[in-house]
């Protein structure tokens, strides 16, 4: 929260998940308007939905 709070204000903040809540990240900070972790795990899905697929070719 403390780092966020001193980045510039359309900084971004990326998890890959799983993330503990109030121990890694901060509720404020994985619900706040710069997360972008929800985007970032559905991209994540499809990369490995990909790569299973390249592999089972």
């Amino acid at each position: 929260e403390k780092i966020m709070s001193n980045a510039k204000d359309d900084a971004i903040f990326m998890h890959c998940l799983p993330a503990v809540r109030g121990e890694e990240v901060s509720e404020k900070v994985i619900d706040g308007k710069n997360s972008v972790i929800w985007q970032q795990v559905e991209n994540k899905l499809h990369m490995h939905k990909a790569l299973i697929w390249s592999m089972l070719k």
